[in-house]
This record gives structure tokens, sequence and C-alpha cells, in this order.
């Protein structure tokens, strides 16, 4: 046992470099060819500015008026109605006056998912430019 010298163990350390050079080369890679998709939202268009009153007295505008509760009731022109027949209510509408507007008033935490399908149904109803939401507070 006299000749043998003990030798201490060679230390196990592993270099992180280039763990580090492929991760920050991964994340260039992945910055660069992402894309970014445009969402689009719902199309709030505010009402045209009032015409100037002229000397003659003119007839109002008549409205539709949508309103939508929290629970998810609703009413077109006071008249409780269910989703699939608000185009037809529309519809019912514009033939005795066709000028008239859609108003669709929404309480603050009405789905907006009815409220969207509400504003489809009067898009589909030929109402393009002429409908309001009014969000109202309690």
């Amino acid at each position: 046992m006299r000749g043998r010298k003990v030798r201490k163990p060679d230390s196990a350390e592993v270099d992180l470099t280039p763990m580090l050079d492929v991760v920050f080369i991964l994340l260039i890679f992945f910055i660069v060819t992402s894309t970014f998709a445009r969402e689009e939202a719902i199309g709030l268009e505010p009402p045209p500015p009032p015409a100037p009153p002229d000397v003659e007295e003119q007839e109002p505008v008549p409205a539709i008026l949508i309103l939508v509760e929290e629970s998810g009731l609703i009413y077109v022109n006071g008249r409780a109605t269910d989703i699939s027949s608000v185009r037809a209510n529309i519809e019912r509408v514009v033939a005795e006056s066709p000028n008239s507007a859609v108003i669709i008033q929404a309480h603050p935490k009405a789905k907006s998912g009815v409220v969207v399908q509400i504003r489809d149904e009067a898009y589909n109803a030929g109402f393009r430019d002429r409908v309001n939401i009014l969000i109202t507070q309690t």
C-alpha cells in the first residue's frame, strides 16, 4: 500500500453556457416568427350629430327600443319576446314606420352574446347605420 496515492475524484461540473445560447436563439426565433392576429371588435357606431333645427316643426323619428335585462329577458317596444323573434318584431315595426332607428338598451350585467345576437338580427333586418347600443346605469 505504500506506492499508492489516493487521488481526488474529478469534479463533475456541467457548463451551462451552450444551453443558454440555445435558449436565447430559440427565444429570438419564436419572437421573429410569431404572428399577431388582429381581432375584430363590435362596431359601435355613435349616433349622427343632430341636424340643425328647421323653422318648421319636424316629425320625430320613431325608434325601436329593445331592452335586454340582466336575467336575459328581451323586450321589443315594451313587449316581452325571445331572441328568435327579435328580427320579426323589428321588421313589423319597420313596415309601420320605415324611417325608424334601433336602440338596444342593455343592462350592464346582461350577457354580451345576447346583445351581439340582437345587433346581428337588426343588421339582418336591413339596419346598418341606424343601430345604437346603450348601456343603462342602475
